[in-house]
């Protein structure tokens, strides 16, 4: 009895014939027809391995073809119409660095309305008004857009951003042309195309009140993302001023005083009487104490 063949583990094909069923055009019945190893390569022979292999890395690197405008499905949500919040930060910064920089607080107030117009999207323009202890209406504007709104308002005493100052409360109104307070500033408004505005209260260091009005073109008013942009903008405004007031007053206190010490000087009289002759001169004339500190200053420099 011969010994049994021992199995290499690969499957042997009798590669001497294959049949195939082909149809072809003369005879369409696909009859059986003899395909020799030349035809039809090995499932073990080179040919065929390297056909397996390429197969295979043509499934691999076949990438799905994606239509164009095809991507992540909408989550049906709506884009904020306000800034990102790195971007609020963004503009505290800069609002605070042109604002300390000003020469003086009117210069802040015209910078404060140039830059939170263009910091507001939809603003057509922004008014700053501050009114002091028994001193006039100090206003700022962000240009000359839409200006007889303010001249109408402030006209008449009645409007939105006086509003806001008196009650110290936010007035916003989305639809400013058919609002029935204020007649005139609803038919201005449709003059200048200004459909909605928001005023925001200002209080300076308890000397002067104001308010900050932001009026927009687009119907619907500012939004919410937009009126939160604007309220942080005007508070972070409102400590900047307080601080340019504080500074100023204690330059104003320091020439006040300056002068009082050439009167000391000049007439030999004491610290009371010097003060109360600088209060007599500006009464007569008319003028702050500081304005004749500061010409009374210069004057002694001259003789000097």
């Amino acid at each position: 009895m011969s010994a049994p063949q021992r199995s290499t583990g690969r499957r042997v094909v009798n590669t001497s014939e294959i049949t195939i069923s082909v149809a072809s055009p003369s005879d369409p019945s696909g009859s059986p027809r003899t395909a020799s190893t030349g035809d039809v390569a090995s499932a073990d022979s080179p040919v065929g391995e390297g056909r397996r292999r390429r197969g295979r890395r043509g499934r691999k690197n076949r990438r799905p073809v994606r239509a164009k405008g095809a991507g992540r499905p909408a989550s049906g949500r709506n884009e904020p119409d306000g800034p990102h919040p790195v971007e609020v930060a963004g503009l505290l910064h800069e609002l605070s660095a042109r604002l300390l920089s000003a020469d003086d607080l009117r210069q802040a107030l015209d910078r404060l309305a140039v830059f939170a117009a263009g910091a507001v999207p939809g603003t057509l323009r922004c008014s700053v008004a501050l009114i002091g202890e028994g001193g006039p209406l100090t206003l700022a504007v962000s240009g000359p857009q839409a200006q007889a709104l303010d001249d109408v308002q402030y006209a008449s005493g009645d409007g939105p951003g006086l509003e806001a100052a008196r009650t110290r409360a936010v007035v916003s109104v989305d639809d400013l042309p058919g609002d029935p307070r204020w007649p005139e500033l609803a038919e201005c408004a449709r003059e200048e195309g200004v459909h909605g505005v928001v005023s925001i209260p200002v209080d300076v260091q308890r000397s002067a009140v104001g308010s900050v009005s932001f009026f927009v073109g687009p119907p619907g008013g500012v939004g919410s993302e937009r009126l939160l942009t604007a309220m942080a903008l005007v508070n972070q405004a409102e400590i900047l001023l307080g601080e340019m007031c504080r500074r100023e007053g204690l330059s104003q206190g320091a020439i006040v005083d300056r002068a009082a010490g050439v009167i000391i000087a000049q007439r030999g009289c004491g610290v009371r009487e010097a003060y109360d002759v600088l209060r007599d001169t500006a009464q007569r004339l008319g003028m702050p104490w500081e304005d004749v500190a500061e010409r009374l200053i210069a004057a002694a420099a001259r003789n000097a």
